[in-house]
């Protein structure tokens, strides 16, 4: 059906007049020329509306309908990793034509947004059983306890940045669903390794780790950095050091060196860097290092240990302050 023609603003004024003035549609719209269903339309809107004339739409009309909407959701929700471009070529092949940043408002309406995938170890059902066990003897302790904790670990700095990332569509508090994650093992290598330790108190030594590392070069590390940092720290009596699973920190010959040294060592879940606040501050230590562009290994050396340095005691104090909500999420999520 073709599409009828508006009538002006003149003749829709006079419709109205005329109508004021005790003519029926029929008089109205013989006189007019017009049929009486257009004039008892302008005339029940005038009544409804005090006005003859269309305002303008809102925006253009939505391009997928409800039904290529339900099936875009339904796809992202059993793929949260689908691209925009995998979405307009299914609806391509469904018969609707539209564009990708069609595409990327329709998600967002339907409250969901682009998010870098967060990369999360791989849990086998022995780590999930330690990571609640954990979480739930800890979960009273009080934050004087994680006070005297000091946090340590390692980890690769690039000389060119921060790694790349994948992205998902998720919803709000949905980041550590699996589908919204890339689960992840840990592997050596990289530009240069570092190790560091922190407390509430502050950020300690950071150790350049040169060559592959051994047990000797581990405990060679800790006897440099790990004492002096506990001094400098203020860590006082009954500190605790943490330090993850892995074999060079669990080896015999690693216990008998902190055991002679009298260092208390926190039990350990493995595969649960989440529960390690030191890597909030290696995130940190890699956004600051990534601004200053180092041009070479020995610049971002120089640059890592100037920049966590510079990282405030208060940052420190809040992460620790708040580990609680982190045994809170592992038990939520049911390890």
């Amino acid at each position: 059906m073709a599409k009828t023609k508006e009538l002006s603003k003149d003749v829709r004024d006079k419709i109205v007049d005329l109508h004021k003035a005790g003519m029926g549609y029929k008089t109205i719209a013989k006189q007019l020329g017009e049929k009486v269903t257009t004039v008892g339309a302008i005339i029940r809107k005038w009544k409804k509306h005090k006005r003859t004339v269309n305002l303008p739409r809102p925006g253009a009309p939505c391009k997928i309908s409800p039904r290529g909407v339900a099936m875009i959701m339904r796809t992202v929700r059993n793929q949260p990793r689908t691209t925009r471009e995998d979405l307009v070529n299914d609806l391509k092949a469904a018969g609707t034509i539209v564009t990708k940043k069609t595409i990327g408002n329709t998600l967002r309406r339907e409250g969901l947004k682009s998010c870098s995938a967060r990369k999360v170890p791989l849990l086998k059902k022995a780590h999930i059983h330690a990571r609640l066990k954990f979480a739930n003897e800890h979960l009273n302790d009080s934050e004087d306890n994680w006070v005297k904790v000091l946090w340590s670990d390692e980890t690769k700095m690039e000389l060119f940045g921060i790694n790349s990332t994948r992205r998902v569509w998720r919803r709000r508090n949905a980041a550590y669903d699996p589908k919204n994650t890339i689960p992840t093992v840990k592997h050596g290598g990289g530009n240069i390794m570092l190790w560091g330790c922190f407390s509430a108190k502050g950020t300690g030594q950071l150790h350049r780790i040169k060559g592959t590392m051994d047990g000797a070069m581990y405990r060679q590390i800790l006897g440099e950095n790990l004492l002096p940092s506990a001094r400098a720290l203020k860590m006082g009596r009954g500190w605790v050091f943490q330090h993850d699973n892995d074999p060079k920190h669990t080896a015999k010959a690693t216990k008998e060196w902190l055991k002679k040294k009298h260092i208390k060592v926190l039990e350990w879940p493995s595969q649960s860097p989440d529960l390690n606040p030191i890597e909030n501050l290696w995130r940190e230590l890699k956004v600051r290092v990534a601004k200053r562009q180092p041009q070479n290994l020995n610049d971002l050396e120089k640059i890592c240990k100037e920049e966590w340095d510079k990282i405030p005691p208060e940052m420190c104090a809040n992460l620790v302050a708040n580990y609680k909500k982190r045994l809170t999420s592992v038990i939520a999520n049911k390890g």
